[in-house]
């Protein structure tokens, strides 16, 4: 039997087993129990809500995960690859035309099996919970936008891609490697300008108090940025939510609307002082040099294997391609993509204590982000007690409990 296959499949299984050990220990690790420090804005009523929606969200996974895995294996088992090659190669087009048709048929393919699951989780788990605000017209119109960024945006980078492997030899990875690291950056600039606003509304914070404070409060940390906008998150949910976009003087402080009805203005200015600190500690770009080292990483390793014919026979192939390598590394790299995750999430982790300290000492107290972290996490029915060992694999930021704990620590 072909090696390539025998990993391929034990990959899929193995990843099968072990996110099913998680769920379990995930629903074991739920306690009936409020914790003491947020007895303050959980009644029993919403921790028993916030017990509920993790169980849901939990178990959801666990079906959608038994029932996708049975197609993946039967479609690579049946040669489904090899289908939809021969089927856009039938088009005659060159090698990097039929590449981006296979591309597009297998991200088709891609989107009709997961479609089902994302409109259950959407319109019966976050209707139930009381998040979900999207309408189904909103729904399939983000579907289509982003269908049409995929082609504008996606399609010229794969294209990319795939000259640089068909026309500069050896060296293909290294080149490759340069032009998708530039196109990122590039993106980094243009999302909040030209991406974002396709499906959000971005209004400039009216004046008032809470504009004022977060002036001030950017001023005395020499913050340059572009502006302060709120962002019309409750026309798809009611999560409550707050982030950075852009980089240097053209940097945007955006608020979800959800996020200043619920919020004092204090603490506002405690989570802006939060995003703050990933700033000023570098966190940002740190995490993208890290990410764009992983990036070469994993192309020269592609290299490796683009005309390895074992490879290829693995999923049936009849022709070898650049274009069909690139989706079949994937499968084959998954295992490094995991490790390599653990690590990045580790080092997020840290990050969030790190911009925690922060907001603590250039706020002089840690109430405000207590407060906010609080509110955040019972309006979002966040779970207060995952399992130590899914959060050790997957989870980016630290358990609330955890973080009240250290914030304590630094307010004494």
């Amino acid at each position: 039997m072909n090696s390539f296959l025998v990993f391929i499949l034990a990959v899929l299984l193995l990843e099968y087993l072990l996110s099913m050990c998680m769920s379990a220990l995930e629903l074991r690790a739920l306690s009936n129990d409020i914790p003491e420090e947020l007895s303050d804005v959980y009644d029993e009523k919403k921790y028993q809500q916030s017990q509920q929606y993790a169980r849901a969200r939990t178990k959801f996974a666990v079906i959608q995960e038994t029932l996708i895995l049975p197609v993946i294996l039967l479609f690579i088992l049946s040669g489904g690859f090899n289908r939809v090659d021969l089927f856009v190669r039938s088009f005659h087009f060159g090698e990097i035309a039929t590449g981006l048709l296979f591309a597009g048929v297998v991200a088709l393919l891609s989107t009709l099996m997961s479609l089902p699951f994302k409109l259950y989780s959407t319109f019966v788990i976050e209707q139930k919970f009381g998040f979900n605000t999207t309408t189904l017209s909103t729904f399939f119109l983000d579907m289509l936008k982003a269908v049409v960024l995929s082609v504008c945006i996606g399609g010229p980078i794969l294209a990319m891609v795939l000259w640089f492997f068909l026309a500069t030899g050896e060296l293909a990875w290294l080149y490759c490697w340069a032009g998708v690291t530039l196109v990122v950056f590039l993106l980094q600039f243009a999302a909040p300008v030209l991406i974002m606003p396709l499906f959000n509304k971005f209004t400039p914070l009216e004046e008032g108090e809470l504009k004022e404070r977060i002036t001030r409060y950017a001023t005395a940390q020499k913050f340059t940025m572009k502006g302060i906008y709120t962002m019309d998150g409750s026309k798809r949910s009611t999560r409550l939510n707050a982030f950075f976009t852009g980089f240097g003087r053209f940097r945007r402080i955006v608020f979800f609307d959800t996020l200043v009805e619920k919020l004092s203005p204090t603490e506002i200015v405690a989570v802006l002082a939060h995003e703050m600190g990933h700033y000023k500690h570098n966190h940002i770009f740190k995490m993208m040099t890290a990410s764009v080292i992983q990036t070469g990483i994993m192309l020269f390793i592609l290299s490796l294997f683009l005309g390895n014919r074992q490879f290829f026979a693995a999923f049936g192939m009849e022709h070898i391609s650049v274009y069909a390598g690139l989706f079949f590394f994937g499968f084959l790299y998954s295992p490094v993509s995991m490790l390599l995750s653990i690590g990045f999430n580790y080092f997020s982790r840290k990050h969030e204590f790190e911009a925690d300290a922060w907001a603590v000492n250039t706020t002089g107290t840690a109430t405000g982000l207590i407060n906010g972290l609080k509110k955040l996490s019972s309006h979002n029915l966040a779970n207060l007690t995952p399992h130590p060992f899914n959060v050790f694999l997957q989870a980016s930021h630290p358990p609330l409990l955890q973080r009240i704990h250290a914030l304590t620590v630094l307010d004494d």
